[in-house]
């Protein structure tokens, strides 16, 4: 798809930025696991790890019956949510990665950004963590917070441009 956008000649591939928040957090996440393309990436209330997600988040066992069909802990599953988690490629990114959160998210807790956010410092990948205060999973639910959103988001990709 990138390389369609790319073709038609409107897009500046020199400076390729991604993002995406919630389920978009996960594969902007993913995404900087598997290619080195983009110059920044901005990942906003993720899931990084599927375990600790089932197991902190605000719904445990709808998450574990309806998404994976089973808990973590039964028979065989744990291979099941590690191959599907982004944690399993952060080996792999070199891009810089902001991450970005409400503190108040339950729905995906803090604790998961926060686990990126280390793993990428342990690596020295160029990394940044942004608390939005008095915001849950709907960052933008205030125009405060969503002004805050942009501004970080914007500033991330800006300091990274070629």
């Amino acid at each position: 798809v990138v390389d369609g956008v790319i073709a038609t000649g409107y897009v500046d591939d020199d400076n390729l930025f991604v993002t995406g928040g919630s389920g978009g957090g996960v594969l902007t996440s993913w995404i900087v696991g598997k290619t080195d393309r983009f110059r920044a990436a901005v990942v906003a209330k993720p899931v990084i790890n599927w375990t600790s997600f089932v197991l902190l988040a605000d719904n445990p066992a709808f998450f574990a019956k309806y998404w994976f069909g089973a808990f973590p802990w039964e028979d065989g599953q744990q291979e099941k949510y590690w191959k599907r988690s982004p944690l399993s490629l952060v080996g792999n990114v070199v891009t810089p990665t902001m991450l970005l959160t409400g503190e108040q998210d339950y729905r995906t807790p803090m604790s998961e950004t926060v686990q990126y956010y280390t793993a990428l410092k342990l690596r020295k990948i160029q990394t940044a963590l942004v608390r939005i205060q008095n915001s849950g999973h709907g960052i933008a639910n205030t125009p405060s917070n969503l002004m805050a959103k942009v501004m970080y988001i914007l500033a991330w990709f800006e300091d990274y441009r070629a």
